[in-house]
């Protein structure tokens, strides 16, 4: 882990009998945009938490740009900027306002003018926080964030709210962020936005490691290959499973008229299959072969996870994340040395 911008090693957080992080190990390259998924409850928020602060550990070892988030909060904030997907703000002051005395919190920070035109709220600087629509505070979160020049930055679902026009700006600042040099940890249910901006992503499942590695990785993995196809009208899949000499449950009808083998695409299964679709008089609209969607890998990991019975320690972490209140976690807000 030498030169990580974080390590975490054998990571795990009790809440009482559940065991929220579960011996979580991965590290986090500079400059890179890491992604950190998992269905609500899967622990992501305690980890996070925990490399930002304001939980302390049970047990192993977490290094954030080569210091112990637990006990060197007051050298690690100024160079940590994180951004929540809701509080963190004044409700009272202007968009402006607010930014200013976030940059004031830092010895070297960015202009909180040009910061705001970069974030697309130049023309809502002068409106109260509580006039701010959701996709606008989301924005500004966003700037306070950024406005210290953090070396890394912890972003929670940072598009949530925002419109698709809003969606690209904040992919394209967050791209020109990590050119200059910072890094970025993502946690996002959006997992187009995932696979578009993260450079690796681990999958997290009742508090366990399920999945690391690149989109690319994750997504051509041959033991999740699969043939995608549209057809013109419905499919008997009982009949088409005898036809490609697979198991009934190897085809799934993803929605109206979209089916997915889940199998590798190979010359001979593609000829089976338009066989069947000329004998059987149906059109194919479309059809793709070979690498899933992330969502579509991330969909069947967590439900493999699920299948080993880890549904019900989901639930058990998903409440104890919502209902434990530490001295450490109060007054998170979205960026470091205010805190």
């Amino acid at each position: 882990m030498v030169g990580a911008a974080i390590s975490v090693s054998g990571l795990e957080k009790h809440y009482g009998p559940i065991r929220a992080v579960d011996g979580l190990s991965f590290e986090v390259h500079p400059g890179e945009v890491f992604g950190i998924l998992g269905p609500n409850g899967a622990g992501k928020t305690t980890t996070v938490e925990i490399l930002e602060g304001y939980r302390a550990p049970d047990a192993g070892v977490v290094r954030v740009l080569d210091l112990d988030p637990a006990t060197d909060g007051d050298r690690l904030r100024p160079r940590v900027g994180v951004m929540l997907q809701e509080g963190g703000l004044y409700p009272g002051l202007k968009a402006r306002e607010v930014l200013r005395l976030f940059a004031a919190y830092h010895d070297n920070p960015h202009d909180p003018d040009a910061l705001l035109d970069a974030v697309g709220l130049a023309a809502a600087s002068g409106r109260y926080v509580r006039r701010l629509s959701g996709g606008q505070r989301q924005r500004l979160s966003l700037a306070c964030a950024l406005v210290g020049r953090p070396e890394v930055v912890f972003l929670d679902e940072p598009t949530a709210g925002m419109d698709p026009q809003a969606r690209a700006m904040t992919w394209d600042l967050v791209r020109g962020v990590v050119a200059r040099g910072t890094t970025v940890v993502l946690t996002t249910h959006l997992l187009d936005e995932a696979e578009r901006l993260c450079d690796r992503v681990a999958i997290v499942a009742a508090g366990r490691l399920a999945a690391l590695g690149t989109p690319r990785e994750l997504t051509t993995d041959s033991a999740r290959a699969e043939v995608r196809f549209t057809s013109t009208a419905p499919i008997d899949l009982a009949k088409l499973a005898v036809a490609l000499d697979l198991g009934d449950d190897a085809i799934v009808e993803s929605h109206s008229g979209e089916y997915r083998i889940q199998v590798a695409g190979t010359p001979a299964l593609v000829a089976d299959l338009a066989l069947f679709l000329r004998d059987h008089d149906v059109g194919l609209s479309a059809l793709e072969s070979g690498r899933q969607s992330l969502e579509a890998v991330f969909l069947q990991i967590t439900a493999e996870s699920q299948a080993a019975g880890a549904e019900t320690a989901t639930a058990d972490i998903a409440t104890a994340e919502a209902a434990t209140s530490e001295p450490a976690t109060s007054g998170r807000g979205t960026t470091g040395p205010h805190r």
